[in-house]
């Protein structure tokens, strides 16, 4: 029994291995590198998701959140971002400061809750909004009354998994906004932001 365990064991061991067929994947976009560093990590070395959008924010006059700093006071600006947290102090009389972040860094903005009532859906529910409103600075706080909220979470999903040289279309086409409201994976990637009450 042993000299034939042994004899069947030596026949396997010298059989080669299947060789499989070598399958040529297409590569990962680098939205998409992105998108799978903020399933697993929450972040990203790579890029920022806001910078898949940034040329159609610059074209809309979004500004960047470090050319706040330069930007005149009490003026009508744009900005956008990541909603990183969401605080409704309660000595606040219900106002609610949001903090946003892009790729240049973070902005804060104040949000009446007047305002608040009227997009109340967006300032809970979105993961990137873009907040148009008041640049204010006071000794050294810059923040933004916001005045209208715009929810671009489907915009920035769609942004990060499309090809980066998107096919052309003809002039008289006109420009369909993306409809991608969740990852082709169909799972969330944008971390929620952090909720005090």
């Amino acid at each position: 029994l042993f000299a034939r365990t042994a004899a069947t064991a030596g026949t396997n061991a010298s059989t080669p291995f299947q060789q499989e067929k070598t399958v040529d994947l297409p590569a990962l976009l680098p939205g998409e590198h992105v998108v799978e560093d903020y399933k697993t990590l929450r972040l990203s070395l790579k890029a920022h998701p806001i910078s898949f959008i940034r040329d159609h924010l610059t074209s809309r006059g979004v500004l960047r959140a470090a050319a706040l700093r330069d930007h005149p006071a009490e003026r009508n600006v744009q900005i956008a971002g990541l909603v990183l947290v969401r605080q409704r102090p309660g000595t606040a009389s219900g106002v609610i400061f949001m903090t946003l972040e892009d790729e240049s860094g973070i902005a804060n903005i104040i949000v009446w809750p007047k305002i608040f009532e009227e997009y109340r859906r967006i300032v809970i529910g979105a993961r990137m909004i873009t907040v148009a409103g008041l640049l204010q600075k006071e000794q050294g706080v810059i923040h933004v009354i916001a005045r209208r909220l715009v929810d671009l979470t489907p915009d920035l999903m769609a942004a990060m998994t499309a090809p980066t040289d998107p096919p052309t279309r003809a002039p008289s086409q006109p420009e369909t906004p993306p409809d991608l409201r969740r990852h082709p994976r169909n799972v969330r990637v944008l971390p929620k932001g952090r909720n005090f009450h």
